[in-house]
């Protein structure tokens, strides 16, 4: 007997909700829908270097029933603009908020309301296909674990096509993905990047695939590296005392691996010593490979002699 008054009980509960529910949607609600932007009549010779692919946010009002419907039938479907009515020939258009509402208007149930839009209106961009290629670069915080060091970054591709003015054009030499936040990784690490957004610029591909190579770190020494003179008079000769130094620094353990004393070049430039009384002369690092940190000589000064050659 308990078991049906349950049922009674949870039939009844039901029924109070469907009511509770019909009343609640026969109400006005605001609710905001995203609707995406798509152009039409675009001549075939003109590329659209942004707005193509917005998404606009509409405040609407309705009762709850008729949202629903819409939300879960028509919200994803374009809202269609027309290229030519808004362009202008300086290579922009602006759709004004009282357009972007009608156009939303025409497509929502006669009960519903558009009441704002954001932003207050869409910019687009567009040129005649000017284009070049650029380089890309990563951004962000990008740390293996304190034990492992970035020997390599890979790109799927080493440059982008951008399009955008002329006056764009010229003053982008690369552009930067999106910041990226990958900490405490000692694998090789593959992420997908979208290539961070410039206002009036499109981006071909939109995204790249970077791979961070990982190496343990080690610190080691390379010995054997000569020190050359630079800037010597003909008929002079650098004679350093001892000839050879040795480099050390912290690296990856597979990239010390190819490294060899020829990578590096250590210098005394003869226009120092031609000033300098002392008998020892300072010694520089100007050469080395890729990859390479807290790079350092174990001296700064050597012993030094000039000799003269007929």
């Amino acid at each position: 007997m308990r078991g049906k008054e349950v049922l009674v009980f949870l039939f009844f509960l039901a029924l109070a909700g469907i009511f509770w529910l019909l009343t609640t949607l026969n109400e006005s609600f605001e609710q905001e829908i995203r609707v995406p932007v798509r152009f039409t009549n675009v001549p075939t010779d003109v590329t659209l270097t942004s707005g193509d692919a917005d998404t606009l946010r509409f405040n609407v009002r309705d009762k709850g029933i008729s949202l629903v419907t819409y939300l879960y039938s028509s919200a994803s479907q374009p809202l269609v603009i027309d290229f030519k009515r808004y362009a202008q020939p300086n290579g922009t258009g602006t759709v004004p908020a009282a357009d972007l509402l009608r156009l939303l208007a025409r497509r929502l149930p006669a009960s519903a309301t558009p009441l704002s839009v954001k932003p207050e209106q869409e910019v687009f961009y567009y040129n005649y296909g000017e284009r070049k290629k650029v380089p890309v670069s990563y951004q962000g915080q990008v740390e293996p674990d304190p034990l492992y060091f970035i020997s390599e970054v890979k790109y799927s591709t080493d440059s982008v096509t951008v399009f955008a003015s002329r006056e764009k054009l010229d003053s982008i030499t690369r552009v930067y993905t999106e910041p990226l936040h990958c900490v405490g990784f000692s694998e090789p690490l593959t992420v997908n990047a979208n290539i961070q957004r410039i206002t009036g610029v499109k981006v071909m591909p939109p995204a790249v695939t970077i791979k961070f190579v990982t190496d343990v770190l080690t610190e080691v020494s390379i010995d054997d590296v000569p020190v050359v003179g630079i800037n010597m008079p003909q008929g002079k000769v650098l004679r350093t005392f001892p000839a050879k130094l040795k480099v050390s620094f912290v690296t990856g353990i597979r990239n010390y691996q190819s490294i060899s004393a020829s990578d590096f070049l250590i210098v005394a430039d003869y226009d120092e010593l031609s000033t300098d009384s002392s008998s020892q002369c300072n010694v520089y690092l100007r050469g080395q490979p890729s990859g390479l940190q807290r790079v350092h000589l174990d001296v700064d000064r050597v012993d030094y002699l000039i000799e003269e050659r007929p």
